[in-house]
């Protein structure tokens, strides 16, 4: 007489051999236990218990609770999918929204506005008791040094008025830029940021877009701090 394990088996539609061996599925065959299978398995164990000897209920629960998270983890899993799905579109639409725009980002090189001059930050790692700006042509001759004072960590803005030191207009650029931050007599790391048109967009197979901005080249959209 066949045991209530090969009952549930004979439910299931998984044979097995006299011997008592289950036959071995096919190397093909999918051997996991997904969502339907789990609760077609219970089922038929319920459907085969023996009267006289119910399965226990702490098992049962346990069994419900193991279904109950099988169940949350696919629901989970799909919509995880969905949302990555949305946001992988999302991000490349709006890549494609920063083509004639300026940002602002890491640079050295920048281009004058109509009016003459440009705005830009100065980015400090930490405190500095000074920070001079220089400001040189594209032959790299010095037009103005400006002194930002002393400056906490963080994020310094300036706004040259595209006059030189003798006072004379400083032309069309474009211009180099470089800042110098002490603490004393350390030097504080900084960098300078200069806001540049963005003239097209790449979108990879995979990783972020990446805009080509003229005079500074190309740029991570995570590397932009600001859009103006």
């Amino acid at each position: 007489m066949a045991s209530s394990f090969d009952s549930t088996l004979d439910a299931l539609g998984i044979p097995r051999t006299n011997s008592g061996t289950p036959i071995q599925p096919a190397s093909s065959a999918n051997t996991t236990l997904g969502q339907a299978d789990f609760l077609k398995l219970m089922t038929a164990q319920m459907q085969n218990q023996d009267p006289f000897n119910p399965v226990d209920n702490t098992q049962m629960v346990a069994q419900m609770a193991q279904f109950s998270s099988l169940a949350g983890i696919t629901e989970m899993s799909t919509t995880l999918k969905s949302i990555a799905d949305k946001l992988n579109a999302t991000s490349a639409s709006d890549a494609m929204a920063y083509v004639g725009k300026t940002v602002l980002t890491e640079g050295s090189v920048a281009y004058p506005r109509t009016a003459g001059g440009f705005a830009g930050q100065v980015e400090l790692d930490g405190d500095a008791s000074g920070v001079i700006l220089t400001i040189a042509d594209k032959d790299g001759k010095v037009l103005k040094s400006v002194d930002l004072g002393a400056q906490k960590k963080g994020t310094v803005d300036f706004d040259w008025d595209g006059s030189t030191d003798t006072g004379s207009e400083a032309g069309d650029g474009p211009f180099t830029i470089t800042a110098t931050a002490r603490n004393g007599t350390t030097k504080v790391d900084s960098r300078t940021l200069v806001w540049a048109p963005v003239a097209s967009v790449s979108i990879p197979s995979s990783g972020e877009p990446v805009l080509s901005v003229p005079g500074i080249g190309q740029v991570p959209v995570s590397a932009v701090r600001q859009v103006g």
